[in-house]
């Protein structure tokens, strides 16, 4: 397996991310119903929403992976997504330099195919990916990738609108602050 590809904005892509205040946060009905609805419009067994931190990927959503909520970014199909704007197809993981030796595909899940559709920020920051994994190898259709498309935009809304309410949390409680100080 070739190693891990890592953007050359990779820091400020992580600060960025941390702003949302998203990692290692409890399941949300709002992000499972996006990973469910993605798994169904691809007809794949697995799904995710990954976000993807200094050294680890992590799961604000998944279906299909058991318990599992978190990986090795050096191990991560999605730490090759971030370094690009455009969606990471791999028809066929064990045909694929880059992935046929990962243990994802040599052992579980057995990802052979995979799609990451990127989650670009208003910043142009990639936080992760949409992910879709299939046990065996395959194609999406046109219509496939249309609506996966429309779902990560409205990820992506969703995203914007959590990290927004954050800031007006923050900003609030600063004028509490100030007014309590001022009194």
């Amino acid at each position: 397996m070739n190693g891990m590809t890592t953007p050359y904005n990779d820091a400020a892509r992580i600060a960025s991310l941390r702003e949302y205040g998203l990692l290692d946060t409890p399941r949300e009905a709002e992000y499972d119903a996006i990973v469910a609805l993605a798994a169904a419009i691809a007809g794949a067994p697995i799904a995710a929403i990954s976000l993807l931190d200094a050294d680890r990927q992590w799961f604000k959503a998944q279906l299909g992976l058991g318990d599992l909520c978190e990986t090795e970014r050096s191990i991560s199909f999605c730490s090759h997504a971030i370094s690009s704007r455009e969606p990471l197809l791999v028809p066929d993981a064990t045909l694929d330099p880059r992935f046929a030796g990962n243990p994802m595909v040599t052992g579980e899940p057995h990802v052979r195919f995979y799609l990451g559709m990127p989650l670009i920020n208003a910043a142009g920051h990639v936080l992760g990916t949409l992910c879709i994994i299939d046990r065996r190898p395959r194609q999406l259709g046109e219509r496939e990738h249309d609506l996966l498309r429309k779902l990560t935009i409205l990820l992506v809304s969703l995203l914007e609108d959590r990290r927004a309410s954050r800031e007006m949390a923050h900003l609030t409680d600063y004028f509490e602050q100030l007014a309590n100080d001022v009194y």
